[in-house]
């Protein structure tokens, strides 16, 4: 889930807490143009303070206003609409005939935020179900992939690490590349089999495993949210990883190297079970150009192609490395030259 939703939960948390009304909306649909996703949220305070955003700042003047002037009296959750006509997406400053919709869920201890927030401490992966016409919740465990819905009935929405990303290697550019990425609110697993590499690591909220990298890929049943990144530089660690991770539904495989070691991996990987399409979605030179040397500026590369890969930015709209002018002695490794 994105931070900013986290803080909502934990916001909310604190209200409830402290004994103060309050209330979470969350985007359940829009139509045409809308400045947040389905699934956003934001809550206020029984004294006008909000934390979170549905809209691009008007929808929440309006939610803001309303409690200030009426209070907080709902006793369970409604469903409301802004933007319906054109006059309303001009006050409301949406796109004209723009339309969302909202759910106003009042909070307590029955709506078991608290205990959600124990459990996305875990880094679980959770099913929050609320009972539209009595405001009961349930909490179970989620499927990778699951998605939110929602019916006349209830509102099922995912909380946790839905992103993860398998990082192999636990090197020095590992480090920044996990926790820039655990910010993010991915799920990081590092894989090295190398007892030297793994002695020294320290990143908290990491999880570390010393299985060969191809067994993870395949114990870990990569779905289209997940992404995996080589950095070892090491064929033997690398390429069956690659293989299979290439194989799978991951929306992001990318390779640390040069051009030429690139080149000479791609000649390698035809050699296994793949097909040039499987192929042809490996990422390498990893990462966008951005002019990156060091290893902080290389982990920013790699997690803004994998952002815009996983936002569906369109491939003309990026420069990849690979896209990259030329740089001299573009054969050594990504640190050395900076072509990663």
């Amino acid at each position: 889930m994105d931070s900013i939703d986290l803080e909502v939960l934990k916001t909310s948390a604190a209200w409830i807490a402290s004994g103060r009304r309050c209330e979470l909306i969350t985007v359940i649909k829009t139509w045409g143009s809308s400045p947040r996703p389905v699934g956003a949220t934001l809550a206020i305070c029984e004294d006008g303070t909000v934390i979170g955003s549905v809209s691009g700042g008007c929808i929440e003047d309006d939610l803001i206003a309303r409690v200030r002037d009426e209070g907080i009296s709902r006793s369970l959750p409604e469903i409301v609409s802004y933007g319906i006509t054109a006059d309303e997406a001009h006050r409301f400053g949406l796109p004209c005939g723009g339309t969302i919709e909202l759910s106003i869920e009042p909070l307590s201890e029955r709506s078991r935020v608290a205990e959600l927030l124990d459990r996305l401490e875990r880094h679980e992966l959770v099913q929050r179900r609320l009972d539209l016409h009595t405001g009961d919740v349930e909490l179970s465990q989620a499927a990778p992939g699951a998605q939110m819905q929602v019916s006349e009935r209830a509102m099922v929405t995912l909380h946790g690490p839905r992103w993860r990303l398998l990082i192999i290697g636990a090197g020095q550019l590992s480090r920044f590349l996990a926790q820039i990425a655990t910010a993010m609110d991915y799920h990081v697993i590092v894989c090295d089999p190398r007892e030297e590499y793994r002695a020294g690591w320290q990143v908290d909220g990491v999880q570390l495993v010393h299985d060969m990298p191809d067994d993870i890929v395949l114990s870990m049943k990569l779905d289209h949210r997940s992404a995996v990144v080589a950095l070892t530089h090491d064929p033997k660690l690398d390429d069956l990883a690659l293989m299979e991770a290439l194989k799978s539904d991951a929306f992001y495989v990318g390779a640390i190297g040069s051009r030429l070691n690139n080149s000479k991996r791609r000649e390698r990987l035809l050699e296994f079970d793949l097909t040039p399409e499987q192929l042809a979605r490996l990422h390498g030179p990893i990462g966008l150009y951005i002019g990156s040397k060091t290893p902080s500026e290389i982990a920013i590369s790699i997690l803004a192609e994998l952002t815009a890969i996983k936002n569906g930015v369109p491939t003309a709209m990026l420069i990849p490395h690979a896209a990259s002018p030329a740089a001299p002695g573009d054969t050594v490794c990504a640190v050395d030259s900076g072509a990663v």
